[in-house]
């Protein structure tokens, strides 16, 4: 089993998405949009032993508008609201369909603006990342061994699923 490197971890935890806050206050165009992203996520979704798999693309981007999940670019630029949305499409895009995706954005901001969706999203997604990658094992109470804490991680990564599935989605 190969372990993380103590850096790669230490940078894991150190995760940030831009709130909302911090999106860029003029519109994007196309390709400023890509590079941003990639910029942000590439060293955590990004396959290292395949740079050609692209987290976001042109093309992905334009079939997310003609699919409806996100609105058209106002004169080809984007704005904070297509930025935050992208965002969380390639964040969850790693766990759940397209269709999935819609869906669970629209419940996010039925109630609450989209920023305040979007910075939710932002604190729970960080919170759960730092909580899996620095839960030391064998600091608990009930002593657990790496491997243990990896199979913990894998079931609970299918329960979750399962969960909003099943609840939400009435799959």
């Amino acid at each position: 089993m190969s372990t993380i490197a103590n850096s790669t971890l230490i940078d894991i935890t150190k995760f940030h998405i831009p709130r909302w806050e911090e999106l860029p206050n003029i519109a994007l165009y196309l390709d400023q949009l890509v590079t941003l992203l990639e910029d942000y996520l590439a060293n955590y979704i990004q396959d290292d032993n395949n740079k050609e798999n692209k987290i976001i693309t042109k093309t992905m981007i334009n079939n997310y508008v003609k699919q409806g999940i996100l609105d058209s670019p106002n004169g080809k630029k984007y704005n904070k609201t297509h930025i935050a949305k992208l965002f969380v499409i390639c964040i969850l895009k790693q766990v759940y369909s397209i269709n999935d995706i819609k869906e669970l954005i629209a419940l996010a901001i039925k109630t609450v603006p989209v920023e305040k969706a979007y910075n939710r999203f932002c604190i729970e997604l960080e919170k759960a990342i730092y909580t899996t990658f620095c839960i030391e094992p064998n600091n608990s109470s009930k002593k657990v061994t790496k491997e243990h804490y990896i199979l913990i991680n894998v079931v609970n990564s299918f329960a979750n699923k399962l969960y909003v599935e099943k609840i939400f989605l009435n799959k």
